[in-house]
């Protein structure tokens, strides 16, 4: 099964740059750039082909990566026009020689250094989004999923322990939890439906929350205990072992973590054979020079 592999941002950076710069070039192209490719527009010397209008298309978030653009739809002809206005526009510039300026050169030069850093990036990384990758990386975290175990806790949230003693001595007479968190609560976010947290596993709650759930069974009151927002009273609804998504819904977010991870090791393997001199004072924050897709920026998929 073919994996589309999310360049969104990336891909929408390398057409823009690349309509730009075959706006800005003299001279049109007299050869279909891809295989099958139809010539719609010709702007004086220019031939406009339908792949030029279907990237524009992409770059404005208008369709998908691998989706078709009908030639004879009504979005294609709206796009089509924008790249001829986009070509009498370069032609214009280059007539009163805008682009022989040295900020235009600067500027030509850093979206061909773009386009071909893309290029690399996405020929690089195209062997490590494989199919086999993906679910390599699915059964590690399919495995790692199995030991864990989620809790679904209701929350009632209140100024002080005085204040969470007395919630506790109502919940002892009998009352409802929910009903308490709905006139108690002072947490906005989950009073109203009864101070439901949902399901979630330890290692992604607060420190003090974890702490006191670790070994509580279903059914018990937990606190109160002091939080960063205040004094907490818990109960445990329901424990039960983590259920994983299927490999269809995680492979999103598994294929942008191998994608982000390739892009990283790229990145690592140039830095550390290059020279590069940072002609700027040292400073704490920019100890770590950062890139376009730093380890820090690539998510782990959480089964």
């Amino acid at each position: 099964m073919p994996i589309r592999r999310p360049f969104g941002v990336l891909a929408a950076a390398l057409m823009v740059a690349s309509l730009a710069v075959s706006a800005c070039s003299r001279g049109g192209r007299d050869h279909a750039p891809e295989a099958g490719d139809k010539a719609v527009a010709k702007v004086q010397d220019a031939t406009i082909w339908a792949s030029d209008v279907r990237r524009e298309a992409v770059a404005q978030g208008l369709i998908g990566e691998n989706e078709p653009l009908d030639a004879t739809s009504e979005l294609f002809r709206r796009v089509l026009d924008e790249v001829i206005d986009q070509k009498l526009l370069a032609r214009e510039a280059e007539r009163r020689r805008l682009d022989a300026s040295p900020l235009a050169q600067r500027r030509l030069e850093a979206t061909r250094e773009r386009i071909l850093g893309d290029m690399l990036v996405e020929n690089v990384v195209d062997g490590a989004v494989s199919e086999q990758a993906v679910q390599t990386l699915y059964n590690e975290q399919l495995r790692l999923a199995k030991t864990s175990e989620e809790i679904r806790v209701r929350l009632i949230l209140t100024r002080t322990k005085a204040e969470a003693d007395a919630v506790l001595g109502i919940l002892r007479q009998g009352a409802a939890f929910e009903a308490v968190a709905s006139e108690r609560s002072i947490d906005e976010a989950t009073r109203f439906s009864g101070g439901d947290l949902g399901y979630s596993t330890l290692d992604v709650m607060p420190q003090s929350y974890a702490a006191a759930l670790r070994d509580r069974p279903a059914g018990s009151v937990v606190g109160p205990f002091q939080t960063e927002g205040g004094w907490a009273v818990l109960r445990v609804e329901d424990r039960r072992k983590e259920t994983p998504p299927t490999l269809e819904q995680a492979r999103p977010q598994i294929v942008r973590y191998l994608t982000y991870d390739g892009v990283r090791r790229l990145l690592e393997q140039l830095r550390g054979k290059s020279k590069v001199d940072v002609l700027l004072p040292a400073s704490p924050a920019a100890s770590v020079p950062p890139t376009r897709a730093s380890p820090s920026s690539a998510p782990v998929p959480a089964a």
